[in-house]
């Protein structure tokens, strides 16, 4: 077994007790790579010194919606020079928590877009891919990433929230990125929409610590759980498990390049 974990959180609280543990558990069930997001710059620190220890894992720099109001383009460029700093992001629109008030709310969105276009400049500048954060804002992000020529560049839909009206991204140069969420009960539209994603376009993600796959709901996320993630997109593509891995694993080191030098 192969899988690259291209979305997972290790730099997070959850994981500080037992991290080494996490880590060799999953490269024990196959899993050769993983990424770290950028959310918040404060994170940096700890995610460099996780990448710094363990040659299988990566990081990038980013700001997440949430965390707009710590959106520091030279923190970014302070660490984006480091080898082990593969992407920009996870940066985007996330729609899901705006003010009520009408005046906060237009400004919160504003604010939202003018970060997400930086990051994207920022990326095309270092040449770097991305990793999205779409919610509740697909109109928004594709139009965002389109006029702003981010296919220059590309990178992935995290956690692909099912809109069938970003697939038109995959000519974009951008990726989608499949986690735990496909193996819930209620995930009928993200089942149903899977196969319509291009299959050199697909990668598998955790978002560990969050978003457990089921039949794990309710514990911690954590990368070993990719399993699960690959048996659900097998069983949806009516496919053998291996080959999903197999197709995942080559499509995450097209876009993540230096993936390459570990596997």
């Amino acid at each position: 077994m192969t899988i690259i974990d291209t979305h997972c959180h290790l730099d997070n609280i959850q994981y500080q007790d037992d991290l080494d543990e996490v880590i060799q558990e999953a490269l024990r069930s196959g899993v050769k790579a993983f990424l770290i997001p950028g959310a918040d710059p404060k994170d940096l620190p700890r995610a460099v010194s996780i990448c710094e220890k363990y040659p299988e894992v990566f990081f990038a720099v980013g700001v997440h919606p949430y965390d707009c109001d710590n959106f520091d383009i030279e923190i970014l460029k302070k660490y984006v020079e480091h080898p082990k700093c593969i992407a920009v992001g996870e940066c985007g629109l996330d729609y899901f928590r705006l003010p009520e008030n009408e005046e906060e709310k237009k400004q919160n969105i504003q604010l939202q877009k003018d970060i997400f276009i930086a990051q994207i400049n920022f990326a095309k500048e270092v040449k770097k891919p991305l990793i999205v954060h779409i919610r509740e804002a697909s109109n928004d992000s594709k139009i965002i990433l389109i006029d702003n020529n981010a296919k220059e560049v590309g990178g992935v839909l995290h956690c692909f929230n099912a809109s069938e009206h970003l697939l038109e991204l995959s000519e974009h140069n951008f990726y989608f990125g499949i986690g735990g969420v496909v193996t819930f009960k209620n995930a009928k539209k993200l089942i149903d929409i899977v196969p319509k994603i291009p299959l050199e376009k697909l990668i598998i993600e955790t978002d560990g610590p969050y978003l457990t796959p089921h039949p794990y709901r309710g514990s911690r996320n954590e990368p070993k759980y990719t399993n699960e993630i690959a048996q659900k997109i097998s069983e949806i593509l009516s496919k053998d498990k291996i080959e999903v891995e197999e197709l995942t694993t080559k499509n995450a080191k097209k876009l993540f390049k230096e993936f390459n030098t570990i596997i």
